[in-house]
Formats: C-alpha cells, sequence, structure tokens
C-alpha cells in the first residue's frame, strides 16, 4: 500500500482545516483537529519511508504557519471577515471637534511679527492674535516677519520671512479689524486718568 499518497493527502486536508479554523473560530476544536491530522500524515509518511517521513514533516513545520498567515492575510477581504474586523478610524473620527484648533489651522500661510524673542518658541501678533508659536529652529528677535507653515496639535510653527512677504496690516478705518487694546483706552491703566 502506498502510505505517502494517503500521507500527502491527510497533509493537503490538515493545511484546509487550518484555513477552516482562521475563517471559521470553533474554539480550538478545528485547531486540534488539524493537529491530529498532521501527526496521522506524518507518521503514515514514516511508515511509508524515512525519507517520505522527513520530508513530510518539514512541509508541515514550514507549510503549516504560511498556510495560516495566507488566511489571515485574505481574511479582511471575505464577507465574514469585514463583520469582524472593523476599519481604522480615521484622525476626525478619533480627534475631538476644537473650535480653537479649528481657528488655529486657519492661520496656515498667514504672516505675522514676533512679540518676544523666539528661542525657538516665544509668541508672534498674528492678524491682530496673540499667538504662542515655535520657529523652524532659527532664533527670532521681536518685530521679524513670519509666516504660518503648519500646525501640529496646539503648536503653531512658523518660519522667519522677509519685509517684502509680509502681508500688510488690515484696515486701521474698520474697528472690528483691530485688536480691542487699540480701539479704547485701557481703563485699569494708571497712566490714563479719567476724563471728567
Amino acid at each position: 500500500m502506498d502510505y505517502w499518497a494517503i500521507a500527502l493527502l491527510v497533509l493537503a486536508l490538515s493545511m484546509a482545516v487550518a484555513v477552516l479554523e482562521v475563517f471559521f473560530p470553533s474554539g480550538g476544536l478545528l485547531a486540534f483537529l488539524c493537529v491530529a491530522l498532521m501527526i496521522t500524515s506524518i507518521v503514515l509518511g514514516f511508515q511509508s519511508s524515512t525519507a517520505w517521513g522527513f520530508g513530510i514533516l518539514s512541509t508541515a513545520i514550514v507549510g503549516l504557519p504560511i498556510t495560516v498567515m495566507i488566511a489571515l492575510n485574505l481574511l479582511p477581504n471575505t464577507p465574514f471577515g469585514r463583520k469582524i474586523i472593523l476599519d481604522a478610524p480615521t484622525p476626525k473620527d478619533v480627534l475631538p471637534d476644537d473650535g480653537r484648533q479649528e481657528s488655529l489651522k486657519s492661520l496656515v500661510g498667514r504672516t505675522g511679527r514676533a512679540k518676544s524673542r523666539m528661542l525657538p518658541a516665544g509668541v508672534v501678533k498674528i492678524g491682530g492674535r496673540t499667538i504662542d508659536a515655535v520657529t523652524e529652529g532659527v532664533p527670532a528677535e521681536p518685530g521679524q516677519a513670519v509666516r504660518v507653515i503648519e500646525v501640529r496639535g496646539n503648536r503653531v510653527l512658523v518660519r522667519l520671512i522677509s519685509e517684502s512677504e509680509l502681508a500688510p496690516e488690515p484696515s486701521a478705518h474698520d474697528p472690528l479689524d483691530r485688536p480691542i487694546d487699540q480701539i479704547a483706552a485701557d481703563p485699569f491703566d494708571d497712566s490714563n486718568p479719567p476724563a471728567g
């Protein structure tokens, strides 16, 4: 009797059962059946000849992990896999809605001036707003022109630019475009006595 043919058939059946275990979790029942079939195929291979036994043993040792890996890679593309494996969330799904974050992102591309010495962190003034920012690693002196190039989380990244690249300041005629401290005097400033 040709045990090698039966051994190869049982080995193929054990690989098929391993694939079934990936697609249909059985609590280890199919995995146990896979191991039992694999041991049976190895025993049948050794009953045929030593060469067949070692051949089937090495095929089982190499083939089982490869078969399981291929099945795991195919699992997300099957209808069953799409039901049990969720899609990865997008950053918009997991990040909280933050109005401050959105307003910071609207600053990308806008220009302003450094309000303090930036080594590399400091304060910049952009469109009448005072914002904490970080340069690209180059120190900046107060008054130097900067452009917002990126917003990462709550960190505003600015780059030094030349004066010619600086956007014009908002119109001084519209009071809503100017900061509040330029519209009215500070009521808590002792140097300005009240009128009267």
